[in-house]
């Protein structure tokens, strides 16, 4: 039984799957917008939420937080100097996600998850 057990499997075990999420994060973070399967953006999500929420604060243990997180600095850099202080005033819901249609190849569900 899966209580208490929280966020997707996506048919990955724990490492394969935190190092997609990390790739997918710093995209995002990159690119302020990616296009994605819908089960994957839905599962990346809080993660990226929440690395929103704790980057609107900029100091030196926010800085250790997220480097810890997401191990590369540009990354880390972009959201302290300019998607915190973009979002300072705002209580949550940064990201938006919107269903493209299929994909051709294998027919999952695409969607596009971008900043709001």
């Amino acid at each position: 039984m899966r209580h208490k057990k929280k966020g997707k499997i996506l048919g990955r075990t724990a490492g394969p799957r935190k190092a997609l999420f990390r790739g997918l994060t710093i995209s995002f973070v990159e690119h302020g917008r990616i296009t994605t399967t819908l089960a994957k953006a839905k599962a990346m999500r809080p993660i990226v939420e929440k690395l929103i929420s704790v980057s609107r604060k900029n100091d030196l243990t926010t800085r250790r937080y997220l480097l810890a997180r997401i191990h590369n600095e540009a990354t880390v850099n972009k959201l302290l100097s300019v998607i915190g202080p973009r979002y300072i005033d705002r209580p949550g819901g940064y990201t938006r996600i919107m269903k493209v249609g299929t994909r051709p190849g294998d027919g999952a569900e695409e969607a596009i998850i971008e900043l709001v």
